[in-house]
């Protein structure tokens, strides 16, 4: 939903219109190209990567690799809780995790030898940072400080079929029969999800849902950025990007730094648990798995958030919100079955 962002783009698109050349995404399935040719947040597999991943033991380290990753992402919301029970606004929350990630990103660039994007493919990234990534990740962070941690998560994890939808109505490409039962799925699952939230206010469901929604315009702009654009490239640029804007931000509002040493360890572990580690994590495991198998291991991450926030927060997780979580997880599962039937 970050500075080794998440990059990937969602099996739902895949299946429905050209894979993104490379951007910056929260999570998603990387795209099946090499690096030297393809860019790094919403679509890339590592130099190297096999066309058919192996199996055995290559298979197992895959796994628990995105495992590895979905936990790590899982986990963001509940430092976002920590973090803002600190007294950190959500603007200066963003501006460290970008500042945090760019600054990794830049030095990974650098050691990597990889050229930074120039004319059409930078102003995209650029764009892409600064308006579509910001404010997918303001709207996400927001939900998480109006609405459960759990609620939050499940929301967010519509993005496969808003860019269903979204790529049937604006890019007009035709859905299956497949698709279309996990459209339903889904929407019916984010009904059972927010049923009578009464933890969340509606303030704080609509920017669960606007964090989906802009994710999914996120996704489908990328697959328009140019061809020849790396991973390491892209998501410096657009982490670079949000970082600017939320330091113009902070700068006319003023900071709300944490108060706490336990909130300063909040805001480090959303920058490097939940961005870097969470997404070196899930490349590792994309070299052995693939992307359709990846984007399917990665759906324990609102599963995780659920857990996490039952356990730490004292959340409730109610048989109704279960089952619309289920049903939101089942409709990601048939779009990668989708996507798979379609290679």
């Amino acid at each position: 939903m970050t500075a080794l962002l998440a990059w990937a783009e969602p099996v739902a698109i895949r299946a429905l219109c050209p894979a993104p050349r490379g951007l910056i995404c929260p999570r998603a399935v990387p795209a099946t190209e090499p690096e030297r040719t393809v860019m790094d947040p919403a679509a890339a597999v590592p130099p190297g990567a096999p066309a058919r991943p192996p199996r055995g033991r290559g298979t197992a380290l895959g796994v628990a690799y995105v495992a590895a990753s979905a936990v790590s992402f899982g986990t963001l919301p509940i430092f976002a809780r920590l973090a803002y029970a600190s007294g950190v606004d959500t603007s200066t929350l963003l501006l460290l995790r970008f500042t945090i990630a760019a600054a990794l990103m830049w030095i990974v660039l650098a050691l990597r030898g990889a050229r930074v994007p120039r004319g059409k493919g930078l102003a995209m990234l650029v764009g892409m940072g600064a308006i579509g990534y910001a404010g997918q990740a303001f709207s996400y962070f927001t939900a998480v400080s109006l609405a459960s941690a759990g609620l939050a998560a499940l929301l967010l994890y519509l993005y496969p079929a808003l860019v269903a939808i979204l790529a049937r109505v604006v890019l007009r490409h035709p859905l299956s029969g497949a698709q279309l039962v996990a459209i339903v799925m889904a929407l019916l699952g984010s009904l059972l999800t927010i049923g009578r939230a009464v933890d969340g206010s509606p303030l704080g469901i609509f920017f669960g849902v606007l964090a989906a929604l802009i994710y999914s315009v996120y996704i489908l702009t990328g697959g328009r950025l140019p061809a020849g654009i790396t991973p390491t490239a892209s998501t410096t640029v657009v982490s670079s990007a949000a970082a600017v804007v939320f330091a113009g931000v902070v700068l006319l509002r003023g900071p709300q730094l944490p108060r706490t040493p336990v909130g300063w360890a909040a805001v480090l572990a959303i920058a490097v648990i939940c961005t870097v580690l969470a997404v070196a994590f899930f490349l590792a495991g994309l070299e052995r798995l693939g992307p359709v198998r990846a984007s399917v291991y990665s759906t324990l991450e609102p599963v995780t958030t659920l857990v996490l926030a039952a356990v730490l927060l004292g959340e409730q997780v109610t048989l109704v919100r279960a089952a619309g979580g289920a049903l939101i997880l089942g409709a990601v599962l048939l779009l990668s079955r989708v996507e798979a039937a379609s290679r």
